[in-house]
């Protein structure tokens, strides 16, 4: 028997109709990257007394998009450069928008079969886009720092059962030292999620990168010999700068061999496995034990969206376990998400995922990483032409470092200025950053709709701005 359902009040149906058209106005426009207000003026019109009575829905919808529209940079743009950080596909955001009306909690099966089911997919169809081992578990949170969290929860019960210590008895306390070998150019969601679990200094062995920001196998091979106990590896697939990969197949190797959990950070670079172009890079990634990947970076799924991939389903269950009795879960229920992440109280993040990937395809996702790489490798191309810049990395993936030429040009402050200029034309935003004790320009391209036409527009502004700055740069102080 159809259901009757309570009719939307006008005030409620004409705020979700105002709020789709600004969304829609909002993604079709041209708008600044940068953000055209300073801090002080963006708090003023956030930061104000909350009053007795309530607003209006319409009120407070246009009182939040105009406080917010100041402060907010252009990520969704094709023009937007500063950090690999993606475009937030119109179909996963339609997705997510249904996520919300329907206000699901994906917390057991239960609470919303369809939620959890719909996790089940997406977790077969990861898989087999990245060619990672079938029967490996797969967990949706909010990112890849919290995917590194939960691989190396389940690393860490694992490796210390292994040498006779029950973390689920015991915790830490009398546990064996558990040595934790990974470049010392790691990203920081590494040792941030290691400091989570329990791990310090002590338990660190930072190896020393290349230029890169690369551990050698050579270094990791005669650390991991002086240590006897427990050992976890963290490898990189993408560096967060260079966008370089270790030896995947030679770490996973030396990591069998000692008995080591190996834990691949491919936050981004992981989705090169979806790509027949790119997957070598990231050979040897479907030996280690866990994986941590984002879904709002070359997926371009909206926020709050990453996966955590353990090889080992019962140590990533003994991991994130909760357990009460108003949890109940039949054996004929379906997958209960909370079981794979550490939260009960959920967002339905599969409702996007899912609809991001069977829209895209495996050929949408592999075109993706393709033309981004190439659009990549031409910005290095033109860059390398012109004369007082140059690209400091090897670029095969999305990455593109670029610093100065001359030496004597370091101490000059012309990046700083050069980023400045071309953030200035509100149609390309880049960032500087601090790397291997050098100031870089850090170009990232991964906005779903970033091509040839957007790179030849970045390296036209970057030659113009180029040469303001440098002959600036040379005219006598007043």
């Amino acid at each position: 028997m159809e259901m009757s359902r309570p009719p939307f009040d006008r005030a409620s149906d004409e705020v979700l109709a105002r709020t789709a058209r600004y969304c829609q106005s909002y993604r079709a426009g041209q708008r600044p990257l940068d953000p055209t207000a300073s801090p002080r003026e963006i708090r003023d019109r956030f930061c104000t007394p909350l009053g007795a009575q309530g607003q209006p829905a319409s009120e407070v919808i246009d009182a939040l998009i105009a406080a917010a529209e100041p402060g907010l940079v252009g990520s969704t743009d094709p023009g937007f450069f500063a950090w690999v950080i993606g475009g937030s596909d119109l179909v996963g955001v339609a997705a997510d928008w249904l996520c919300s009306t329907w206000g699901q909690n994906a917390a057991i099966y239960q609470s919303s079969p369809a939620a959890a089911i719909a996790e089940e997919a997406v977790s077969a169809w990861l898989l087999e886009l990245l060619e990672l081992p079938r029967d490996s578990s797969v967990g949706l949170v909010s990112g890849a720092t919290m995917a590194t969290f939960v691989g190396l929860a389940a690393a860490r019960g694992e490796v210390l059962a292994r040498h006779g210590h029950d973390y689920d008895a015991l915790g830490l306390q009398g546990a064996p030292l558990v040595r934790i070998y990974l470049s010392d150019d790691a990203h920081v969601a590494n040792y941030s999620a290691l400091r989570q679990l329990g791990f310090g200094e002590a338990n660190l062995h930072r190896l020393p990168s290349d230029a890169a920001g690369l551990m050698h196998p050579r270094d990791l091979a005669e650390a991991m010999e002086a240590h006897s106990g427990p050992k976890i590896v963290i490898a990189q697939a993408g560096h967060i700068n260079s966008g370089g990969f270790e030896a995947l197949a030679e770490i996973a190797e030396l990591a069998r061999a000692q008995d080591a959990w190996m834990h691949v950070d491919g936050a981004f670079g992981l989705w090169a496995r979806a790509s027949i172009t790119r997957r070598h890079l990231a050979a040897g990634a479907e030996l280690a034990d866990s994986w941590s990947i984002d879904g709002h970076k070359w997926l371009q799924l909206p926020y709050s969206s990453g996966f955590a991939i353990v090889r080992h389903p019962d140590a990533h269950r003994r991991a994130m376990r909760m357990e009460a009795g108003y949890l109940n879960a039949a054996e004929e229920d379906g997958r209960s998400p909370s079981a794979y992440v550490p939260e009960l109280s959920r967002r339905a993040q599969g409702f996007a995922a899912w609809a991001v990937l069977r829209h895209l395809g495996r050929n949408g996702v592999a075109e993706m990483v393709e033309r981004h790489c190439q659009a990549a490798r031409t910005l290095a191309q033109g860059i390398e032409r012109l004369d007082g810049l140059c690209v400091l990395n090897r670029v095969e993936l999305n990455q593109v470092i670029v610093g100065c030429a001359h030496p004597e040009d370091e101490g000059r402050q012309l990046l700083p200025a050069l980023c400045a200029r071309l953030n200035a034309g509100q149609r390309n935003f880049v960032r500087t950053a601090q790397w291997k004790g050098r100031t870089v320009l850090r170009v990232s391209v991964i906005s779903k709709g970033t091509g040839p036409e957007q790179i030849e527009a970045l390296l036209a502004a970057i030659s113009d701005a180029w040469q303001d700055v440098a002959r600036q740069a040379e005219e006598p102080a007043p």
